[in-house]
């Protein structure tokens, strides 16, 4: 089979925002607890962080994490994870039928990013709590004045402000499942306020508005417009989240779920934009997806696993070589969408449903997923390219023809780089693929990265790696060959 990709240097999608490769950290399961903190292990550091997990982080090169949630932060009182750990209370956290000791709040996780390398997204509980909960944790994080607050985080040793400049205004709230879910209405009205009294407090900061959480709610659309309609002279960006699974045990339109994200995207824009010439506005609204990730085996488990445990073992997802390809198809239609797409979590970095695991007082260990999110962040960097793609395809159940080649091309001017990521999604076929790259003479295949398994469900554990990538050879006298079911990624030099 063949395919062809074809890009001209003058015709750009956008220039790439790196913190469309930022994660998610919650108070859930084994995120937090036996994931980025662990006192008892042998590598923990002189505040309880793993070591193995911050230099698997650090390889990431995460620019951002979400904290603390995720559907936790609607009944979470942030003033328990702070100060003096011997009198933090624990608490039941609702949201995921556990119990939360409070030993990591903002005060040590804070200090976790800087250790990480990255930058924190805070959000602000407006499931129980609103704008007055979020206007003093506003202070205790980035004062600088003699007041109440801002002396409370001095007094709990931290002189200097935490400067969290990206803020979440709440999580889900359109969802029933979610602690105070509001309508569209209600949540609109309390964000618009709350949005108000963050940026007084500190006008540098960006703000997110809640959109849908899931391409299909009901309310997909007119939640989207509602909540504008309230919020678009305060808020910088609206968000999506979305997981995607092989409920069907069918994996060529498994791999065809990228579409729905693409097209979860652009309708989100077009409402965005109908919002903006509404009101007759200047602004342009971006998008945070800030959850995204495949997310199925695991789903719901916490209502029949046994309440009330303090970091239980729940949503651990065991990912295997096909939801790898998927995952590598959504960071593509991230990059394809960088225009507007600006920010966007993987949910999430740790444990649960993520790309590192980990086992209490044992190893941590790459997931399959792993290695697409990593050469994405490394690589990934510039400016977007509109590819054309010539490729056989098939018919999704949904009725989409979808290509079996899926393609990103990203100019890095600075390194003089042309980066291809490619998925060939033929389950049969390997791919002859051609690049015709008007205005880039000069520019060589100088590497070939290739992740593939022969098994589909080939998965990585703590006993060793079954699915890591391999550097292909470059033979310029032969074409670019694309094993079938295979994520690649061709950088060329010039």
């Amino acid at each position: 089979m063949k395919a062809k990709i074809s890009i001209q240097n003058n015709r750009t999608v956008g220039t790439i925002d790196r913190r469309i490769y930022g994660s998610f950290i919650e108070h859930l399961g084994r995120a937090v607890y036996n994931g980025i903190y662990e006192p008892g292990h042998e590598t923990a550091d002189d505040m309880g962080f793993r070591s193995d997990v911050l230099e698997l982080t650090r390889q990431l090169q995460v620019p951002v994490v979400r904290y603390p949630g995720g559907n936790f932060v609607s009944g979470y009182n942030w003033e328990d994870g702070i100060g003096d750990r011997t009198k933090r209370p624990k608490k039941l956290d609702l949201a995921w039928l556990s119990v939360e000791t409070n030993q990591v709040g903002i005060d040590e996780f804070q200090e976790w990013a800087k250790r990480a390398g990255t930058d924190v997204m805070m959000a602000v509980n407006l499931g129980t709590r609103g704008p007055d909960e979020a206007r003093e944790l506003i202070e205790y994080c980035n004062g600088t004045t003699d007041t109440y607050y801002a002396n409370l985080r001095r007094q709990n040793g931290f002189e200097a402000p935490f400067g969290i400049k990206l803020w979440c205004l709440g999580n889900e709230m359109d969802g029933s499942w979610q602690i105070c879910h509001k309508t569209a209405e209600e949540y609109g009205r309390t964000a618009t306020e709350t949005a108000k009294v963050l940026k007084w407090v500190d006008p540098s900061i960006e703000l997110v508005a809640c959109g849908s959480s899931d391409h299909h709610m009901p309310t997909f659309g007119e939640w989207e417009r509602t909540v504008l309609e309230h919020t678009y002279d305060y808020v910088d960006y609206l968000s999506l989240h979305g997981y995607y699974g092989n409920y069907a045990k069918n994996t060529a339109d498994f791999l065809a779920r990228a579409e729905d994200m693409d097209r979860f995207i652009k309708e989100t824009v077009g409402i965005c934009d109908e919002i903006k010439a509404k009101k007759n506005g200047d602004k342009e609204i971006h998008l945070s997806f800030d959850e995204w990730n495949v997310w199925y085996r695991t789903k719901d488990e916490e209502k029949t696993a046994e309440r009330w445990l303090t970091a239980p073992h729940l949503l651990e997802e065991h990912y295997n070589f096909e939801d790898a390809l998927l995952v590598g198809c959504m960071l593509m239609t991230l990059q394809n969408n960088c225009d507007r797409v600006k920010i966007a979590c993987l949910a999430q970095l740790v444990n649960v449903i993520a790309p590192i695991m980990t086992e209490n007082g044992g190893p941590a260990w790459k997931q399959t997923i792993f290695y697409p999110y990593l050469y994405a962040s490394l690589f990934g960097n510039g400016t977007t390219l509109r590819a054309e793609v010539e490729s056989e395809g098939y018919r999704s159940k949904e009725g989409w023809d979808i290509p079996y080649l899926y393609t990103s091309v990203i100019h890095n001017e600075a390194r003089q780089e042309l980066v291809v990521y490619a998925v060939n999604r033929s389950l049969d076929e390997d791919m002859e693929l051609d690049l015709a790259a008007e205005g880039f003479e000069g520019y060589r295949l100088a590497e070939h990265v290739e992740l593939y398994a022969d098994d589909l469900e080939a998965a990585n554990s703590k006993e060793g790696e079954v699915v890591s990538p391999v550097e292909r050879e470059v033979d310029h006298t032969a074409p670019i060959q694309l094993k079938k079911h295979s994520w690649n990624m061709l950088i060329f030099r010039k």
